[in-house]
């Protein structure tokens, strides 16, 4: 019942109110995970990088702290980050990096502290040291990195003795993770003699590999690679200082997409583009499937809902929509299958269990597979929806309650973690 994590039901509450929606055109804020990288990326280069339209989140909070922490100068001016870069020459700490339930952070920042002189310990919250990391552990070893995990048990706390790399070959399990690779390719640059990773099992979300390479391509570092498997970066480059824009975030903008869906409305979102390389932009095929009309234009992306039915869908590339998708299924005629997201038991929360126990709650019949999820649409009910301290929980079911009455959000706070203003951009859909 608990998804691994505790509900937090002694925290605010935000009670959805279901009355009619407009069509709408949406701004979402700037994409979370190449807001990860270009800070981590700008923050090694060769003089200042001027960032703009990046998300200020607690994550981005995060991995923009322990920079700060390691050595590089980073200011903030509205949606302008101004990083000045530290030409690879980073330290470590004195005191402990604290990470929160931030993954991204936790995997892209243990490989930063290989290259950067001295003793790390990277660690957060209780969710966040049951999540994995072994594996990467596991590839930095591999190219002597002394790397411990401090329980043993192939979590966070991580500590890390770093230094000048060499570099050289690497054998990378990324069943769980495509993080790990992208921890690897991140730092492969500032090796002496460069970086050559094997992929032995997986990769997962394969999209997110591609956003990493085209960062370093825009900050001047080229990657050889031969399809998801084989990866080649040369030693002794650097990234160059620049002026850099994040694109909106794609995951952020499936809330509005999915309210469009399950409520017949129209709703653009502004700056997203069907070319883009962020996996999660893929919903919008899945939504056209369901029924709804999708119209790419000049500005952004229009999804206007339709009478919805099921649809059987291999998710392992877009996980963190299979909330959003879930919560679409409810409301659509039949039963949809989402295959391939056996990685969701690693995220913030368990999410395949999460999602299933709030579904459940609403009076909707779920069956879990080892991988995945069948949603057999209905007519859901009120709920007070617990979201286990995950932030894509809270934002997915407060859809719902576009259209059920009765559905309130518990720790209506934990959006923070990606979209700090959700609940006021949320309500500018009502009439």
């Amino acid at each position: 019942m608990r998804a691994n994590q505790k509900p937090e039901n002694n925290k605010a509450m935000y009670k959805i109110k279901t009355q009619p929606i407009r069509d709408a055109t949406i701004n979402v804020p700037g994409s979370k995970s190449y807001t990860h990288r270009y800070l981590i990326a700008a923050a090694l280069a060769n003089g200042q990088s001027v960032l703009k339209n990046c998300l200020h989140s607690e994550d981005t909070g995060f991995t923009m702290g322990a920079l700060q922490q390691m050595g590089a100068s980073i200011e903030k001016k509205g949606q302008i980050v101004e990083v000045n870069g530290t030409n690879g020459i980073l330290r470590a700490p004195k005191e402990p990096i604290y990470l929160g339930n931030s993954g991204t952070s936790m995997r892209l920042l243990t490989a930063l502290a290989a290259i950067s002189t001295g003793k790390h310990v990277l660690t957060g919250t209780e969710r966040m040291c049951q999540r994995p990391i072994g594996d990467l552990i596991e590839g930095l070893t591999q190219i002597g990195i002394d790397a411990h995990l401090k329980n043993g048990d192939g979590c966070p706390p991580v500590e890390i003795n770093g230094g000048p790399l060499a570099g050289g070959k690497v054998y990378l399990n990324c069943k769980t993770s495509s993080q790990f690779l992208s921890a690897l390719l991140l730092i492969a640059p500032y090796t002496t003699d460069g970086l050559a990773i094997h992929v032995i099992e997986g990769p997962v979300s394969k999209p997110y590999i591609d956003m990493t390479i085209q960062t370093m391509g825009k900050l001047g570092v080229e990657v050889d690679r031969q399809g998801y498997q084989k990866y080649f970066v040369r030693g002794r480059q650097k990234y160059q200082g620049g002026e850099y824009f994040v694109e909106p975030d794609c995951s952020q903008a499936s809330y509005f997409w999915a309210a469009a869906a399950i409520t017949g409305v129209s709703i653009k979102i502004n700056g997203i583009q069907q070319d883009s390389i962020q996996g999660d932009v893929r919903l919008i095929e899945v939504l056209k499937a369901m029924g709804c009309n999708v119209s790419s234009e000049h500005d952004g992306i229009k999804v206007t809902g339709g009478p919805l039915r099921a649809v059987t869908v291999d998710m392992s590339d877009m996980p963190d929509m299979v909330p959003t998708l879930a919560v679409v299924a409810a409301f659509a005629k039949g039963t949809t299958v989402i295959e391939n997201v056996a990685h969701l038991k690693a995220k913030e929360s368990d999410r395949i269990a999460a999602v299933a126990n709030e579904l459940e709650k609403m009076g909707i019949d779920v069956k879990r597979a080892g991988d995945g999820l069948s949603i057999t649409g209905g007519k859901p009910t009120g709920a007070e929806i617990d979201t286990y301290d995950d932030h894509r929980i809270a934002m997915s079911f407060a859809v719902a309650g576009l259209k059920t009455p009765g559905v309130a959000i518990k720790n209506q706070d934990c959006v923070k973690k990606s979209f700090p203003n959700f609940w006021q951009v949320f309500a500018m859909l009502y009439k």
